[in-house]
């Protein structure tokens, strides 16, 4: 039997964890690995904090603390909202852990030994307040291209050129707003162009058609550039220290540190045996990825292991795109994420909704949108009224016609012989979907199996037949608590916590999908267990919430290494739009006359507002911001033509403008002089 070995990307252990890491990279291989122990394999999963580079010790620098203090920080919450949320690992290490360094250092020793690397001497930007070397990306100036201010010194994120630091006009250091100077360092280097002719390019290219299509397009467009060599080593003090005799300063090139990460965690995990995962001919090693690291785990990391000899290869590589968040980049400069530890709090009790929503619309080949109302939606529409409203109609009948007992089943109709085949049908289906990395598509099969339940019970229509042929109405939630018992299993990969419920309700074991598929599942006579809703609907004053909260974090304060207060970092323009759509918009100006809490709803009031034409209440998410009573007369501008919708129960008539000053604290939006309600704003 074929063993696994499935890594998902080292997360930088200097920041939390967002929704795009997640649908990137953490949620395809649980699904994954969860798919293959409930299938038997001998499978490891592997990961853990990768925590050296330049930017551990910048972010140190910022906040006054040491490296080790950030990064214990930054793994503690990372690895707990893992488990948390139910990511699987075998093991969650870090690149900390002396037998980290002792792998790493090991690793490179060898590499030297066999004298593949290069020695070069070069000129490197330096700064000299800060006293260090500057990674590309804490090197700032003008494009050569499009002349954008605010270029890196590895990219123009606004016209996309890849640039070198050389290449910038007026390079600036973000460390300490200084110009760097050139100083000449030495550096030893992967030659990967020589590796590339040598054996790398056609081993790439064996790979088309197996490989995902963005994947490999991405390694391609490499080669056809044409690889050069790569520095594996930096001047800094913090990471794995060269091993060469005679070097001091200079640490291994977190690029090269991190990807060995994934063999000194196995190490750590296995001891005595974790060769035979990485060097055994039957086992398979697949890292899942975001597109940022297709070039790093397809091209570099695979040098470097068929260089040093005697390790697997990596079979595939399943990156997936990136994730944007309602309309917009996601960005952790500017805030703009919904952060997992912070969702958790939140959402304490719906891990399986996230997963669910993020599987759902995962950018498995190109670049999708995560938004709250599509969340919402999902959770409302497919979660609660799909999968939990069938869940819950089983049950309600079984308990009110057979006393909670799988009641015995007798001549099959031919809607229960399609209904049956179909259940038989759909593992073959859900297992070619999951091993082609279509976890979307899996998904969608799962849900379809419920959609298949709903219609089934809405066809036979159970409680009218009671009465009058309860025999039948036995055969009918037989097969009903069949479909429900199949769901409880093949819905674990996607939602682990909803399996484990509604298991616990159907009183089944957890097994393997082998020992379930093929047979019935139920005896006639089984007793269920306790029932209780799997799902529960997210109101509107939810989402409202979260939207205010990600819109109040579109301006984020920059703070300097002196805890300065700068520039703050503001959201690029919207799309254009015409102005026959502005026009619409029927924007005025009013007044607060009373104010108040809403119940159960810590940052909304109710407001109403005198627009001289009508007075009309408005529920707004600014209770955090501001005292009822101070603002009473407060002139506000208002969207007067919003479509009302209902908050809490509280049907509101339009919606307030706000912004925030340079203390992140919200301001009306509100004309300079004192002006007649129900003015127009044009």
């Amino acid at each position: 039997m074929s063993k696994y070995l499935i890594t998902a990307a080292l997360p930088y252990a200097n920041g939390p964890l967002h929704i795009g890491h997640l649908a990137g990279c953490y949620l395809p291989s649980d699904i994954f690995v969860r798919y293959l122990r409930l299938q038997g394999r001998d499978v490891k999963y592997i990961c853990g904090s990768d925590e050296h580079g330049v930017a551990i010790t910048i972010r140190a620098r910022k906040e006054g603390k040491t490296p080790q203090e950030i990064i214990d920080l930054y793994h503690t919450q990372i690895r707990d909202s893992f488990k948390e949320f139910g990511i699987s690992f075998d093991i969650y290490h870090r690149t900390s852990d002396p037998i980290h360094h002792q792998t790493a250092s090991d690793f490179f020793t060898t590499l030297y030994d066999k004298k593949l690397f290069l020695e070069e001497e070069s000129e490197q930007y330096f700064d000299e307040e800060a006293n260090l070397f500057l990674a590309d990306r804490y090197i700032t100036g003008t494009c050569p291209n499009c002349a954008n201010p605010n270029a890196y010194g590895d990219q123009c994120e606004r016209c996309g050129t890849s640039l070198s630091p050389k290449e910038l006009i007026n390079p600036q250091s973000q460390l300490s707003g200084q110009a760097p100077v050139l100083r000449t360092t030495k550096h030893w280097y992967l030659p990967l162009d020589k590796i590339q002719q040598n054996w790398l390019n056609d081993w790439i290219m064996s790979k088309e058609g197996y490989w995902k299509k963005n994947v490999f397009g991405q390694c391609k467009s490499w080669l056809d550039q044409g690889l050069q060599p790569r520095a594996v080593t930096r001047d800094l003090d913090w990471g794995v220290p060269v091993p060469i005799k005679g070097v001091t300063g200079k640490v291994l090139y977190v690029w090269f540190d991190a990807p060995i990460g994934y063999i000194s965690a196995t190490k750590a995990l296995l001891p005595d045996t974790w060769e035979d995962y990485w060097k055994g001919k039957d086992s398979k090693l697949i890292h899942f990825i975001g597109k940022d690291n297709i070039v790093f785990h397809c091209i570099i990391f695979p040098a470097m292991l068929k260089e040093h000899g005697g390790y697997n290869l990596p079979e595939n590589v399943p990156a997936n795109e990136f994730l944007n968040l309602e309309g917009d980049k996601l960005s952790t400069s500017r805030n703009w994420a919904v952060w997992l530890h912070e969702y958790l709090k939140d959402f304490h009790d719906k891990q399986d909704v996230l997963r669910y929503a993020l599987c759902a619309s995962a950018p498995e080949t190109k670049d999708n949108d995560f938004t709250w109302k599509e969340f919402q939606d999902r959770n409302n529409n497919e979660l609660v009224a799909v999968l939990g409203n069938f869940i819950n109609r089983t049950f309600v009948l079984t308990e009110k016609y057979f006393e909670n007992k799988v009641p015995p089943i007798s001549a099959l109709s031919e809607s229960d012989l399609d209904c049956l085949q179909i259940l038989r049908e759909a593992p073959a289906k859900l297992t070619d979907s999951i091993e082609r990395y279509r976890f979307r598509e899996s998904l969608a099969g799962v849900m379809d199996i419920a959609r298949l339940g709903n219609k089934y019970l809405a066809d036979n229509e159970p409680w009218k037949l009671y009465k009058t042929n309860p025999d039948r109405v036995a055969t009918i939630l037989n097969i009903a608590l069949e479909i429900s018992g199949f769901l409880s299993y093949i819905m674990e990969p996607f939602l682990p916590f909803t399996a484990i419920k509604l298991r616990a309700m159907l009183n089944l074991p957890s097994k393997q999908w082998s020992e379930v598929f093929g047979g019935n599942i139920f005896e006639a006579g089984h007793q269920l267990g306790t029932a209780s809703l799997l799902f529960s609907k997210i109101e509107d004053d939810i989402i409202l919430q979260q939207m205010e909260k990600l819109n109040a974090s579109r301006t984020v304060l920059a703070t300097s290494s002196t805890g300065n207060i700068t520039k703050p970092t503001l959201n690029p323009f919207k799309e254009t739009t015409s102005y026959d759509d502005f026009s619409k918009m029927d924007l005025r100006v009013g007044t607060i006359i009373a104010a108040e809490k809403v119940e159960k709803a810590d940052k909304l009031l109710k407001l109403t507002i005198d627009t001289g034409l009508d007075q009309r209440t408005v529920v707004s998410g600014i209770a955090l911001h501001f005292k009822t009573e101070e603002i009473i007369g407060q002139q506000v501008t208002l969207l007067a033509n919003l479509a009302p919708r209902k908050i809490k129960g509280i049907e509101s008539m339009g919606m307030i403008l706000m912004a925030e000053d340079a203390e992140g604290k919200l301001i009306f939006m509100q004309p300079s002089n004192k002006t007649i309600n129900g003015s127009s704003i044009s």
